[in-house]
């Protein structure tokens, strides 16, 4: 336990203030991807069909919906940001080599691309924090 605070000690002083604009980039485009992946059902009922056990595939659909939603709107807000990340790595990485690494690794697969540096983006953020810009900061400043 005593590793995890010193991380975060770390993190909160170690966090320069342009990464809060990458932060606000990071938690609007998972926001989006959220959305996008629950507007596109074609896409959605091909992926489900292709599994064998159709209730763990609906529920890891339901669980990567809800997560890249709600946890872009708050890394966006930077409230509660190393847990949203949390909830964001296994999706990032089945994304990464589960889904995007089978259609081959190539500067035209843009998915896998921007899979991976989300995922690398998501890390740091786990790492280094929600920032001196983020409703964290704003919180912790004006506790009554």
């Amino acid at each position: 336990m005593e590793t995890i605070n010193r991380i975060e000690r770390w993190g909160d002083t170690h966090h320069p203030a342009w990464m809060d604009v990458v932060r606000i980039g990071l938690g609007v485009l998972l926001f989006a991807k959220g959305i996008s992946f629950i507007s596109d059902t074609a896409r959605l009922s091909h992926l489900i069909s292709n599994m064998d056990f159709h209730l763990y595939s609906v529920m890891a659909v339901h669980y990567v919906a809800f997560a890249h939603i709600f946890g872009g709107f708050l890394i966006a807000l930077g409230c509660l940001t190393r847990t949203a990340s949390i909830f964001q790595i296994p999706i990032l990485i089945a994304a990464v080599f589960m889904v995007n690494l089978r259609t081959g690794f190539s500067y035209f697969n843009s998915e896998l691309w921007l899979s991976v540096i989300t995922l690398f983006l998501v890390i740091t953020f786990t790492v280094i924090g929600s920032g001196k810009f983020s409703m964290d900061e704003w919180m912790k400043n004006h506790d009554n």
